[in-house]
């Protein structure tokens, strides 16, 4: 868990207007209960929701916060089901040409799982899986930018990289995107999590699975909540469990570890309240 994600506040950012290359620009949730899983996140935190069709008997819905545009959910369709794929938070990356970068991806050993495609006027995107395992977008923006805000309560402040082989992955994204990364210098004994940058900014990390979890590799979302503990109360009243309860990060601040009540997992962080 990292430490970068102490400089966090809660001051209201202005509206994003366009993401750098190589950030997490959008986040979106597959889920099998698209209703049941707007009530949630809207009642925990404080989004509004809109519905756009999205093909035959499909529906996009917009996350919004403060008339913001936040993520993206879907019903999960019946292939991807009968396939096993589970309820999830997919990340994002922005590129200047999905067609590049997906050719890139593939030549430093990803796997494609959808070519690059157009969704409509909005943009260029495509489904790639790392050679370690986990799945993950890019998206070449058009008339669709991305998240619009960061920094407020209910924002998206980090994204986590779990998997058995951080050595492959860091040599992977580094081919993809220009990524480094940094070792968590602050933990006794070292944690072995690694931090991701990006053009010098920190996004995310990497912690290892331990080879014995029955985990597969996956990419984790992380949203910044102002109260942690009320966070976490309200989530688990909604019908959410915990992966891992409320936890103390030392210097950084605290988060923990929920899947709701559909099966997707994400994570809530709140930072010590006097780090600026």
């Amino acid at each position: 868990m990292p430490v970068a994600l102490a400089l966090y506040t809660f001051c209201p950012m202005p509206t994003i207007d366009q993401h750098k290359l190589g950030t997490f620009c959008w986040i979106e949730l597959s889920t099998t209960d698209q209703e049941g899983a707007k009530g949630f996140y809207e009642s925990l935190f404080g989004w509004t929701t809109k519905d756009n069709p999205a093909g035959p008997n499909s529906i996009y819905t917009m996350f919004r916060l403060g008339g913001r545009d936040i993520g993206g959910g879907i019903t999960l369709r019946a292939e991807l089901l009968a396939a096993g794929v589970p309820p999830h938070w997919a990340i994002y990356v922005q590129v200047d040409n999905a067609d590049a970068a997906a050719a890139r991806a593939a030549a430093a050993g990803g796997k494609i799982l959808a070519p690059a495609f157009d969704i409509l006027d909005a943009g260029r995107m495509s489904v790639i899986q790392d050679p370690t395992g986990a799945v993950f977008c890019i998206w070449q923006p058009n008339k669709s930018k991305g998240i619009q805000v960061a920094g407020e309560p209910g924002s998206l402040c980090w994204a986590d990289l779990n998997t058995h082989d951080p050595e492959r992955a860091q040599e992977f994204y580094a081919d993809v995107f220009g990524w480094t990364f940094e070792a968590d210098k602050l933990s006794a004994p070292p944690s072995g999590y690694v931090q991701v940058k990006n053009g010098g900014q920190f996004i995310g990390g990497i912690p290892r699975l331990p080879r014995s979890a029955q985990i597969p590799p996956h990419w984790m979302v992380y949203f910044l909540v102002s109260d942690l503990d009320a966070s976490a109360a309200l989530a688990k009243q909604l019908g959410a469990t915990f992966c891992m309860e409320p936890t103390v990060i030392q210097k950084v601040g605290r988060f923990a570890i929920l899947v709701d009540p559909q099966g997707a997992v994400f994570a809530i962080f709140e930072p010590l309240p006097t780090t600026r």
